[in-house]
C-alpha cells in the first residue's frame, strides 16, 4: 500500500508539471493577453484554442473517472473551440482557474485512499486511474511544449 502511495504522489508531480518539462503554469502567467488569439503563421490553432483544447481534454478523462454512464463529446469537434480567442480578459481568466480546479480535482481523486491505481473501471475493464493520469500527463506535456512554442513565436 505504501508503494501506492508513493506513486500516486509522483503522478501528482507529473501532473502538475515541473518534472520532465515545463510547467503550464509559467507559460500561462507569462503570455499577454492581447496575444492569445493570433494563430502565428504556419500553425492550426492560437494559444487561446491550444490551451482550451488541453483543459477540456482533462475534464474529459476527469470526467470519464467519475461517471460510470459516461458519454463521450464528438471528436474533434467539441475538444477545439472555433474562436481563437476568449470573450474577454475574465473569461479567460475563469478558463485558466477551470483548468486549475479540474487538475485539482483529478489529483485529489487519484490520491484518495479509496482509488486503486490499477483497479479496472466497470465502463471499461482495460482502463484503470494510472492510464488515466498518464494520459493526462502525456497529453498536457505535449501541448505544453506547442504553448511554449507559441508564447516565443510571439513574444521572440
Amino acid at each position: 500500500m505504501e508503494n501506492q502511495a508513493l506513486i500516486k504522489e509522483q503522478l501528482v508531480k507529473h501532473i502538475k508539471g515541473g518534472q520532465a518539462f515545463a510547467p503550464i503554469d509559467t507559460v500561462l502567467d507569462n503570455m499577454p493577453y492581447k496575444k492569445i488569439g493570433i494563430v502565428p503563421d504556419g500553425l492550426p490553432y492560437s494559444f487561446y484554442q491550444l490551451f482550451y483544447h488541453i483543459r477540456f481534454a482533462q475534464s474529459d478523462i476527469l470526467g470519464y473517472c467519475l461517471d460510470d454512464g459516461y458519454q463521450p463529446p464528438n471528436w474533434p469537434d467539441d475538444y477545439w473551440p472555433e474562436k481563437t480567442v476568449s470573450e474577454n480578459e475574465d473569461e479567460w481568466h475563469r478558463l485558466m482557474n477551470v483548468y486549475f480546479d479540474e487538475r485539482e480535482e483529478f489529483c485529489d481523486l487519484l490520491l484518495s485512499d479509496d482509488t486503486q491505481l490499477m483497479a479496472p473501471f466497470k465502463s471499461n475493464e482495460s482502463h484503470n486511474m494510472l492510464r488515466q493520469a498518464e494520459l493526462i500527463i502525456e497529453h498536457s506535456a505535449y501541448h505544453t511544449g506547442q504553448l511554449y512554442i507559441i508564447y516565443r513565436l510571439l513574444n521572440g
